[in-house]
């Protein structure tokens, strides 16, 4: 797991620029983000993930979850 360090308004760039990362806003324990990617790319929060997918999806049998 990569994990970087970001302020608000800062971006992460992710698949040579198709998928760009903002940091929204910082408030209290919480992180509000955006997510700008190709629309025949699913995002999900990960309780949605797993309601669709089961518990773990692909990633998940790869993390032993």
């Amino acid at each position: 797991m990569l994990l970087l360090e970001r302020k608000a308004g800062e971006r992460i760039m992710v698949d040579a620029g198709n998928i760009c990362i903002t940091v929204r806003q910082i408030k209290g324990g919480s992180v509000v983000v955006g997510i700008d990617a190709p629309k025949t790319m699913d995002i999900h929060r990960e309780e949605v993930f797993k309601k669709i997918y089961g518990q773990g999806g692909a990633l998940g049998a790869e993390q032993g979850l």
